[in-house]
């Protein structure tokens, strides 16, 4: 059954060599069984186990679905029909792309971790020192990937033997036990055998802290299966290991940055210092960029609006926008509960999560965009402020870009289109002036009252019609584009018909503007590195613990580290952030706010078994569909196909 799995799944997820420079053992090697013998060998292997996250787990649109949506966080844009499967459970089967594919190339790459931890001991040559911690890294992916497995699929085989000639056409389920077991157990080695460095100084490499953060994840979701070890639940085990991670952070070489800004600081994607894992993106200016075929990264299209829809007063080809990137894809809009969560006068969380001021852009430093240029630059006509209700007398004012996109030629990966920001108030085009700014993605909040640098604005707080007379610039509420069953309205929301129900505030963590995060003139992808779990979560963690073991005062302890770093202004805290006591839907809340759009929503509702509560608030049309079976995954159609049992296996109930 694996090395069908295997097979299968190598025709479908391509061999590539990242930034990183991770050079991989090529299965189709006639020489890979000597290669094998050396630890030169069995590391080319090994990397290989990294090979999906970037490839396609965490820069492809499916496993960001199997792992966000069908929650309280993610509506369809307008509430589209064609992903229904997994946002709203409507029609979803074992043949669903996103499912599918998951189950398999997870499989895929726990065989090869097999081979690597079962041919560990016939290595005969090469640096031996490295031996045992690339067998810890392979524990630590294959920890990864089952758990990837069981907490979306459930009971599935368990298998730590490398897939042979005897091939098994009957499998069995494993135990929820045995599984949780043996990705206890793999952490634990990995734990102990990793450095705090990682091996050969590549940071893209999994490290002590990747399987100590791992491991609390793990502890987690086992407890929300009733699990214990030695007697003892799985949310004290989650507590102990979340706890001794954050107490002795430094350690472990684990870190937290101390303003939420800095996370998302653009300089700070690469070896950004709170990752704990991560998968990493191809540099463009190195040689890696080009070794291998690699996808890259789209996720940031899928998230984002079209500001082009207001093609009029927004007047930037969609193909050709080198500030916001192709944003052609136009889906993943934040629930009502999403946006309701941050409290932004005092959370700047919310600009840091999510772009709701949408500008122009200017490449005066290029020549290509000139400042002052029509497209660049806008005049409000009277037909404009008609037609988006804009006061008259801003008839002949002009709205300026925001933002100068550079052209920085790199030799290998194309030009990086990296953004500054022009200072409000001086409209001289003056490129001397412009601003390196932390994100230009995240704008002044709130917007005054007074700006020319932006052209529309949804607005968390409800603005007036007074309110909206004395800006300059497109005003939506944010609550409009929501109908009364809090879904995304799919039609026009003013009196002129315009496209402004077509916007939606948009996640903003995918979208990269710094140099070597571009792919050159392709402005559907971008090549930054992902996050696949970062220290905020181990906060979240041992919040989560405390307060299922009924210590919410400690829960709120550890929420409040978060809390206070987002804070506005550091005054604000003790009166508007602060918690004293912390109740399971305050840690829901909060990991909305940190982790939202971060791959773990849908496992956080499932070990709280808390979709039939919230679904009906807050996802109401996944609400009508979902039943008891989507606590699971459909069993992958491909696997099914392949083994002699499938219906003995069974699908899940799909």
């Amino acid at each position: 059954m694996k090395r069908l799995i295997f097979r299968a799944a190598l025709i479908s997820t391509l061999i590539t060599t990242y930034s990183c420079s991770l050079d991989e053992y090529n299965p189709s090697d006639a020489s890979g069984g000597e290669q094998l013998k050396t630890v030169e060998g069995l590391q080319k292997m090994t990397n290989y186990c990294y090979s999906p996250l970037y490839d396609q787990m965490f820069t492809a649109s499916d496993y960001l679905a199997v792992a966000e949506t069908g929650t309280d966080l993610w509506l369809t844009a307008n509430d589209k029909t064609n992903t229904q499967q997994m946002f709203y459970y409507e029609g979803l089967t074992t043949n669903t792309n996103a499912t599918n594919k998951l189950f398999t190339q997870a499989y895929a790459m726990i065989n090869t971790c097999n081979a690597i931890i079962g041919r560990a001991p016939s290595v005969e040559s090469g640096e031996m020192r490295k031996l045992p911690i690339l067998v810890a890294e392979a524990k630590c992916l294959r920890a990864y990937y089952y758990l990837v497995l069981v907490t979306q699929y459930g009971q599935i085989t368990l298998n730590t033997v490398e897939s042979s000639d005897n091939i098994v056409m009957n499998p069995v389920r494993s135990t929820y036990k045995e599984i949780y077991n043996q990705i206890i157990a793999d952490l634990k080695d990995a734990a102990s055998e990793l450095e705090v460095e990682p091996l050969d100084g590549n940071y893209a490499r999994v490290t002590k802290k990747t399987a100590l953060g791992l491991l609390a994840r793990a502890y987690a979701q086992g407890a929300g299966e009733g699990l214990t070890e030695s007697g003892v639940s799985y949310w004290q085990r989650a507590k102990e290991v979340s706890e001794d991670l954050i107490t002795n952070m430094g350690s472990y070489g684990a870190y937290l940055y101390d303003d939420v800004e800095d996370v998302w600081n653009q300089a700070n994607n690469r070896r950004n210092k709170e990752v704990l894992f991560v998968a990493s993106g191809p540099h463009a200016g190195t040689d890696a960029f080009n070794s291998g075929a690699f996808s890259a990264n789209k996720l940031f299209t899928f998230t984002f609006c079209d500001p082009n829809k207001l093609s009029d007063i927004y007047p930037v080809a969609n193909k050709a926008n080198y500030f916001y990137g192709r944003v052609n894809n136009n889906l993943y809009a934040p629930s009502k509960y999403l946006i309701d969560c941050f409290d932004a006068d005092y959370d700047k969380r919310w600009e840091n999560s999510f772009t709701t001021a949408f500008s122009l852009f200017s490449m005066e430093q290029i020549g290509w965009r000139p400042y002052n240029d029509k497209n660049a630059t806008v005049t409000l006509t009277e037909a404009l402020c008609k037609k988006y209700g804009i006061n008259e007398s801003f008839v002949g004012e002009k709205i300026y870009p925001y933002v100068d996109a550079n052209a920085i030629s790199q030799a290998i990966g194309g030009n990086q289109y990296v953004a500054s920001v022009w200072p409000k108030g001086d409209t001289s085009g003056d490129v001397k002036i412009l601003e390196k700014v932390k994100n230009p993605y995240v704008h002044p909040y709130p917007l005054e009252e007074d700006e020319n640098r932006f052209v529309a604005y949804l607005s968390k707080e409800r603005l007036t019609d007074e309110d909206k007379a004395r800006r300059g610039y497109v005003c939506v509420n944010i609550d409009d584009l929501f109908d009364a069953e809090g879904k995304y309205v799919s039609t026009f929301i003013d009196a002129n018909q315009t496209n402004t129900y077509a916007l939606y505030p948009s996640l903003n963590k995918f979208n990269f503007n710094f140099d070597g995060g571009f792919y050159g003139s392709n402005l559907q992808c971008k090549t930054g590195d992902m996050f696949i779990m970062r220290m905020a979560e181990v906060y979240l963690i041992a919040a989560e613990a405390n307060q299922k073991l009924g210590d919410g005062a400690k829960a709120a302890e550890h929420l409040n580290v978060l809390r206070k770093r987002a804070c506005r202004n550091a005054s604000d805290f003790e009166s508007h952030m602060r918690l004293s006591n912390a109740t399971l839907d305050d840690v829901f809340d909060e990991y909305a706010r940190e982790l939202c759009g971060e791959f773990s929503r849908w496992a956080l509702l499932k070990r709280h078994k808390a979709f039939e509560e919230r679904l009906p608030k807050y996802n109401p049309r996944a609400a009508t569909s979902f039943s008891a079976k989507n606590y699971l995954r459909p069993i992958s159609f491909t696997f099914l196909s392949q083994i002699e049992n499938a219906d003995e296996y069974g699908t899940n109930g799909y």
